[in-house]
């Protein structure tokens, strides 16, 4: 899944603790700034499908640290791969 919207604060445990409420969490990948090593806004989560649905519905739009969070399903693999228009 990809989380958007997350505040410069933002931290792995932080955010595996907000999900962590919705399923068990796989995997947490946060993208950060190189030099201030502050979350830049977005990550990705992997949980189970209908844990992973849960958690969009419960937490997509709800606020986070002040932030409203998007939150959709996105494979941070593919999303390199799109064409160009």
């Amino acid at each position: 899944m990809f989380v958007g919207n997350l505040p410069a604060d933002a931290t792995e445990d932080a955010v595996r603790a907000l999900f962590s409420e919705f399923g068990t969490v796989r995997s947490i990948r946060l993208t950060v700034d190189v030099f201030t090593r502050k979350c830049r806004g977005f990550g990705f989560i992997e949980m189970e499908g209908h844990e992973a649905r849960a958690a969009i519905a419960g937490l997509d739009g709800k606020t986070f640290s002040g932030k409203s969070l998007r939150v959709k399903f996105e494979d941070p693999r593919a999303a390199g791969k799109r064409r160009r228009r």
